[in-house]
């Protein structure tokens, strides 16, 4: 380790590669091993009900008739065997596929559990132990939620993708797996991130099939920079905070007339390192629902309303949503008041909102393709109006603040305000409630015996020696 006087100048990738190469099992918190159970507990469901999603379908025909079957790596749910790298990225992809997996949202939002299937694939085509897989695991939600905190303002206010800042923290985690040395770290992080720079345009306006496969493609790019880092291919160390790296490439971005910058020093402070220490992935929260993230406060406070004073569809004149200015523009646009697919239904609030009044729940199947085009949620959708609170932009993202108010055909107003969706750390789900959401994704996929030995192996991952039981409980009989 370098000396203090020294270190300051140091690139950023050798600092965070120096701590992911020196990190090891022994050094996690209890509460930290823990928390890494019940994520890949929740991730694994959320796959089993995303590889039934049409985009899923397509990628594992399309990456069958690319050739594979003989693998170290196997595919979640139809055990198609295959190399780590396309595993990495078809798991990552079910794991992403409803859009119903962890979320963290601080200056950027990002979903950690987008990234964890790299280091799973990679666990598996070594034969490495659940324990490498939990250390891992927690490297990747160190790294990519610290990336997420530390712009001003972040990527996503001036037109670019969270998946870009993915492809520096996958390669971290993925080469913790492989054992990587610190230089080899360094090359893995300027490999991946070298290549997966992406643009807003896959969450702006109408959505396609790649709003959920940008950020596992940055996974995919961790698990093969990482195994190309250990050949010895190398990468520009300074792709973070170096010549025409991701820093000086954002502050030529004006924002509001200021250059955009990083704060880098954060990016590294206090890195955890021992059992006493706090580990970011503590800080991260889950779906209670399959939706967008910032739909989440708004819907709490719209069923809270309508099953505290039993309000039926028809009752409803006007369903006024208040949230802050980047939810209005996302779930609030002209598209999302005709929603034509999945993907653009569960990033729309005016959907989200009709579907969660007329059916009295908002789960999966509000997102079938029948119910989307359903025809009798028009006039529902077009009762609700969202509407940006200068308020409550003060107070996020410390808080998710929303207001709904619905007036009724009387002439009555009811409102509620919820702060904080059940799932945020503050409101965490407990493994419970965790396995409801596992078996109604998982039930029909694997069986709910499979469902129930899957939650036995995964909340006492430590103990395995190798992952094959993982992948044979994942795979349909």
């Amino acid at each position: 380790m370098a000396s203090k006087a020294t270190e300051s100048k140091r690139l950023l990738s050798h600092v965070i590669a120096d701590w992911a190469a020196g990190l090891k099992y022994e050094h996690l918190s209890p509460e930290a091993i823990q928390a890494a159970k019940l994520f890949w507990f929740d991730s694994i469901g959320c796959a089993l009900g995303g590889s039934q999603q049409d985009d899923a379908k397509i990628l594992l025909k399309h990456y069958r008739a690319m050739g594979g079957g003989d693998g170290k790596g196997t595919a979640f749910v139809s055990g198609f065997k295959t190399n780590p790298v396309d595993a990495a990225f078809l798991n990552g992809h079910m794991i992403r596929a409803m859009d119903y997996n962890d979320i963290y949202w601080k200056a950027d939002p990002c979903h950690p559990s987008d990234l964890i299937a790299a280091p799973l694939a990679l666990c598996e085509s070594e034969g490495l132990s659940g324990k490498d897989l939990i250390l891992a695991t927690i490297i990747a939600y160190e790294i990519e939620m610290r990336l997420c905190e530390i712009g001003r303002p972040g990527v996503r206010e001036y037109g670019w993708h969270h998946a870009t800042l993915s492809a520096f923290a996958a390669p971290v985690a993925a080469g913790r797996v492989l054992n990587l040395t610190t230089d080899q770290v360094v090359s893995a992080i300027g490999i991946s991130a070298a290549r997966t720079f992406c643009p807003g345009a896959v969450t702006a306006g109408k959505l396609t099939n790649m709003k959920n496969t940008v950020d596992p493609w940055a996974g995919r790019m961790g698990a093969e920079s990482a195994l190309l880092a250990r050949e010895g291919f190398s990468g520009p160390e300074h792709i973070i905070d170096g010549k025409e790296g991701l820093f000086a490439v954002f502050h030529h971005v004006q924002y509001k007339g200021q250059p955009a910058t990083f704060d880098g020093e954060a990016l590294v402070a206090d890195l955890p390192n021992s059992t006493k220490s706090h580990y970011r992935i503590l800080d991260c929260g889950m779906k209670s629902f399959p939706i967008e993230a910032l739909s989440h406060a708004p819907l709490t406070a719209m069923m809270k309303t309508i099953k505290e004073h039993q309000i039926k569809a028809d009752d409803v004149k006007e369903i006024k949503v208040e949230v802050i200015a980047r939810a209005a523009d996302i779930l609030g646009d002209p598209h999302k008041y005709r929603p034509d697919s999945k993907e653009t239904a569960d990033h729309s609030l005016p959907y989200c909102m009709a579907a969660g009044l007329v059916d009295g729940m908002v789960t999966p199947l509000q997102f079938k393709e029948e119910r989307v085009l359903d025809k009798a949620l028009i006039p529902i959708m077009d009762k609700v109006k969202v509407v940006a609170n200068e308020e409550f932009e003060a107070l996020f993202p410390k808080f998710q603040p929303s207001r709904v108010t619905i007036t009724t055909n009387d002439g009555k107003s009811h409102s509620t305000r919820v702060d904080v969706p059940k799932g945020d750390p503050r409101d965490p789900m407990t493994e419970e409630e965790i396995a409801v959401k596992f078996t109604a994704l998982g039930g029909d996929v694997i069986g709910k015996d499979q469902c129930e030995k899957l939650q036995k192996f995964i909340m006492s991952i430590e103990t395995a020696k190798n992952l094959g039981e993982l992948f044979e409980l994942t795979t349909a009989r």
